[in-house]
């Protein structure tokens, strides 16, 4: 059986995509779409990802009126989120730290969730080994 090799994009609805693009790039390391088919896109490390429908009524998402949330990866939860709090940015790190490591929350500008991942365990395992 073939099988996808990874998610090559995420694509989302937004009141203002060029201002949410500068946002990620800014405040997260995002590179914004390239320009043409001659420039490279942004390229994340290997590592593990989960792909995970969830209930309608999940609070993992957020509000009601949101569909989806977006985990990332990082290396240093704790300087990511000292980097965003500078930055005046709200983040909640989850107080817990769970087998396959320590998280963080905090919402883009239009209200997109977005939780933070510093992997552990045999998921750090998996990211060291490139996948």
């Amino acid at each position: 059986m073939q099988r996808v090799e990874g998610i090559g994009g995420l694509f989302f609805r937004a009141s203002d995509p060029d201002g949410l693009t500068r946002w990620y790039s800014r405040h997260l390391g995002i590179d914004p779409p390239p320009a043409s088919y001659d420039e490279a896109p942004w390229r994340q490390e290997a590592g593990s990802t989960i792909f995970a429908a969830m209930p309608a009524d999940s609070e993992h998402l957020g509000s009601p009126h949101h569909s989806w949330a977006v985990n990332f990866r990082v290396a240093d939860l704790e300087a990511m989120v000292m980097q965003l709090r500078s930055a005046g940015i709200q983040v909640a790190v989850d107080p817990a730290a769970y087998p396959n490591g320590t998280f963080a929350s905090l919402e883009d500008p239009e209200g997109n969730g977005i939780q933070l991942w510093q992997p552990a365990g045999a998921d750090q395992q998996d990211t060291e080994k490139g996948g």
